[in-house]
């Protein structure tokens, strides 16, 4: 356990597709992502997974959980990830005692409400390539700032499974539309290395805009 500021932290490992919260838990805890990649999940009656978004390194995920008496989502990693839980209670008298943080807290709500939205245009409106081109520019995004990849060079070992869950794309699907993108050399992509090649054109390709990000420093330019 160590400390963030007047907060205590308990960190935890985990691997891929291990919960680290289900839909209808009653946490007192929430966590943020110290180490890797994040998802939000749904399940279908079927069972079929929905990805409705991810979390990099600094995100709190499940920061509604303080305001909410039950999870209405599953928490799961899509690579080997390492998170921080925070008791509810001393997060609740940290945001009494310094409105700051508080400010801190709602903004970053109100940042993954606009992802969601994003989102949901990306699925329902673009067509297959663009929707990988649009969720691979938001990745390596968020990720540059958080200083986990230089020269929009990442290693994202996400598998075509998670990538089809999160556009609503089979796996054949997925694997098609990377090698258009590798075609077009606008990725590349050796095991779980990906580099964006072509930065500009896989932009434009995305029709994909960083301000929903609310990233101050986010560039969508060649010159990123």
């Amino acid at each position: 356990m160590r400390p963030w500021g007047n907060i205590s932290i308990q960190e935890k490992r985990y691997q891929a597709n291990e919960d680290i919260l289900r839909e209808g838990d009653k946490p007192s805890l929430s966590f943020v992502v110290l180490e890797g990649l994040i998802g939000s999940i749904k399940l279908t009656g079927e069972g079929k997974r929905q990805i409705s978004s991810f979390f990099v390194p600094g995100d709190i995920p499940d920061l509604h959980g303080l305001h909410l008496s039950v999870m209405d989502c599953t928490f799961t990693p899509l690579m080997p990830a390492r998170v921080g839980f925070m008791r509810h209670d001393e997060l609740r008298a940290v945001c009494d005692q310094h409105s700051s943080i508080t400010r801190v807290f709602w903004r970053s709500t109100v940042i993954d409400a606009a992802i969601y939205r994003e989102w949901v245009t990306n699925v329902g409106r673009r067509d297959a390539y663009s929707r990988m081109a649009h969720i691979l520019c938001e990745l390596i995004v968020r990720l540059r700032s958080v200083g986990r990849i230089e020269d929009h060079v990442a290693y994202l070992p996400i598998t075509q499974a998670a990538l089809g869950d999160a556009l609503g794309l089979s796996t054949v699907h997925v694997n098609r539309v990377l090698q258009d993108l590798r075609r077009d050399g606008l990725i590349s992509t050796v095991g779980s290395r990906f580099h964006a090649t072509d930065w500009a054109g896989l932009v434009r390709a995305a029709d994909f805009d960083s301000t929903y990000l609310h990233q101050r420093a986010a560039q969508t330019g060649a010159g990123f």
